[in-house]
Order: C-alpha cells, then structure tokens, then sequence
C-alpha cells in the first residue's frame, strides 16, 4: 500500500542524495513550511531548530536524527523541529561543515589538519573501517589484533571533528534561534489575525442572515 509505484534504482537514489527531484530550492520550502507551521509555541520551535544545528555539526554520521531527537528533548525543543532542521547537513553543505569543523578542532587542539598530514580524510576513515574489520576476523582466526589506524583516525579526524562541530554547532544554533524566533513569532502573530479576521466575518455574515425578514407565507 505504501510502496512506490515505480522502484528506484541505485543510481537514481544516489543521484537524488545530491540533487532531489525538485531541486533543494524546492526542499528548502518544503521544510521551511513545515516548520512554519508547527502547532508549538515559537520558543519551543527555536529550541528544536537549535538541537538541529548542533546535532548537523557531529560527526555522528547516520545518526543525526537520533541525536537531533535526544538534543531536542533534552533542551525542551520541539523533536519534529529538531529533526527536520538536519537538513542544514546535505551532500552541499558537508564538504564546508567537514572543513570548518577539522580545521577549528586541529587548532584548538594544536595539531594540524589531517587532510595536511600524510593521508586524508578519507584514508583515514577507511583505515578505521579496515581495522574494525581486521580485528572482528582476528577473534575467531590465530591474526593479531591492530587498533593503529583507528587510533589514527580518533586523534587526528574523529576528536577534532567533535571538538570543532561542538564549538560552531553551539555558536550557529543561537544564531539560529535568536534569527527564528522572532520569524516565527511574527508568522503566527499575522496567522492568528488572519483567523480572528476570518472569525470575525463568519459571524458578521450570520448576524446579517439572523437580521434579514423572513420569506412571507
């Protein structure tokens, strides 16, 4: 009942990770209508913005909904909020959020870059994995265990990244609450006189009907 109509296939899944059917103008829309139109108060809209902008900035790939859901409750937000403003974190955006983040983590920690160091990024990423999976083999075979690279990609990827996104994710999400909530106080200020006014009318329209004579029998 749920299913596609039409199964996507591996490509076009890939390619809409990038570019969404619609452009990210029109997901941008998208969420920010959504969020325009929660039911919550406009502070609690903003906390759940906020948990959302930090929980971007983690480097808890793949589970920045989960995160987005225990930051917004923990600082009282709304969860819906919280989890939809993950979508400040896009294949667009990570590449400058990834850079930000190692970059003020190394130099707060003084060490340098890992993307200037003999490997990158993504060397070290996967000589993490590697291990991870050399060390699960190495429990049921006679092989040593080596935790090296992992250890490399802790101290030179992994602790930057969560020292530098702490640090701008806290600094951009009171940026973005203290931006929003008066956006958002505002949006339902004028919702709420375009329903009184509608209000207003309805029964102004009723009062004429109940004014006006009746057809003579």
């Amino acid at each position: 009942m749920f299913k596609r109509r039409e199964r996507r296939t591996v490509l076009r899944t890939v390619v809409e990770a990038f570019w969404p059917k619609g452009g990210w103008g029109r997901a941008f829309s998208y969420v920010r209508h959504r969020l325009r139109r929660l039911p919550d108060p406009p502070h609690k809209i903003s906390r759940g913005i906020a948990a959302g902008v930090i929980s971007t900035f983690s480097p808890f790939f793949g589970f920045h909904f989960l995160t987005a859901f225990i930051v917004g409750w923990i600082l009282r937000g709304n969860i819906l909020a919280a989890m939809l403003t993950t979508f400040v974190g896009n294949p667009l955006t990570f590449p400058f959020i990834v850079t930000m983040n190692l970059r003020l983590g190394s130099w707060i920690l003084g060490d340098a870059p890992a993307h200037s160091k003999h490997y990158g990024v993504i060397d070290a990423f996967i000589g993490a994995i590697g291990d991870l999976w050399h060390n699960f083999l190495a429990a049921f075979t006679s092989a040593h265990a080596d935790w090296q690279n992992l250890a490399n990609f802790y101290h030179e990827v992994f602790l930057p990244y969560l020292v530098g996104g702490l640090i701008n994710g806290i600094l951009l999400s009171v940026v973005a609450y203290y931006t929003m909530l008066p956006i958002l106080v505002a949006y339902q200020n004028r919702r709420k006189g375009r329903f009184k006014e509608r209000l207003e009318k309805l029964r102004l329209k009723r009062a004429t009907r109940a004014d006006e004579p009746g057809d003579p029998l």
